[in-house]
């Protein structure tokens, strides 16, 4: 667990919901997990408790870290090196001489912003890439690249990514509630739902473990890339 400030306490139960909003307006939307949770809710959720610390944040970097500072009350402290560095804005490209078609990017991007089926080439759709850098480890063959761009990051673009963000969970989560709801043949329902439902709700990178969802996800997104880009 990311370590936390030792003082300052949390805010009461009532207005703990308020204070996660505005923590998460502040925080890039990259959903990149550098910060050591699984996104930018989860962080703005701790910060809000007083349980994490404010410089965990490498895309937002200075800015965010001072923006945070000034709405918690806390002092202002330079971005932990552990977490990474600040970088300019990034997006992720494939290189289709060498991609192999495997999907394991798809699986992995937190925005669907990677399009493509099994043993087919795949594209980045870069209005939806957030560079959160999420598909270079899965790649088996190391056909990603991030490219920097020379516009930074924006208040619109940030929205935008936790809406495709959010969309996604939700999606998954829906998934998991069939699965246990539908056990499979030869399984149970509690087996079921320590299963693939569970891979689901718990990681959703781990989500290519589970057939069916994985076809579905694949036509849903070729689907949308066929229809123009999603804003």
């Amino acid at each position: 667990m990311p370590p936390g400030p030792k003082s300052a306490r949390p805010p009461e139960p009532a207005a703990l919901a308020d204070r996660i909003r505005e923590i998460d307006r502040l925080l890039p939307q990259t959903q990149c997990r550098r910060c050591g949770f699984d996104g930018c809710r989860p962080y703005a959720e701790a910060l809000a408790r007083n349980s994490t610390a404010l410089n965990r944040c490498p895309p937002g970097g200075s800015v965010t870290i001072s923006a945070l500072a000034r709405l918690l009350d806390r002092p202002v402290q330079p971005l932990d090196p552990q977490c990474g560095r600040e970088q300019p804005r990034r997006v992720a490209r494939i290189d289709n001489d060498t991609c192999i078609g495997c999907t394991k990017c798809i699986l992995a991007c937190p925005v669907d912003a990677i399009v493509g089926a099994p043993r087919h080439q795949h594209h980045v759709l870069a209005d939806r890439c957030t560079g959160c850098d999420l598909c270079l480890p899965p790649c088996p063959v190391d056909c990603i690249s991030m490219v920097e761009l020379p516009a930074s990051w924006s208040q619109a673009e940030a929205q935008r990514g936790r809406r495709h963000h959010r969309s996604r969970l939700a999606r998954l989560q829906a998934l998991a509630a069939k699965t246990r709801a539908r056990p499979g043949p030869g399984t149970t329902a509690t087996a079921t739902t320590t299963g693939a439902g569970a891979i689901a709700a718990r990681d959703p990178i781990q989500v290519m473990s589970i057939p069916s969802e994985k076809s579905r996800r694949l036509a849903a997104i070729m689907a949308r890339a066929r229809s123009g880009p999603a804003r």
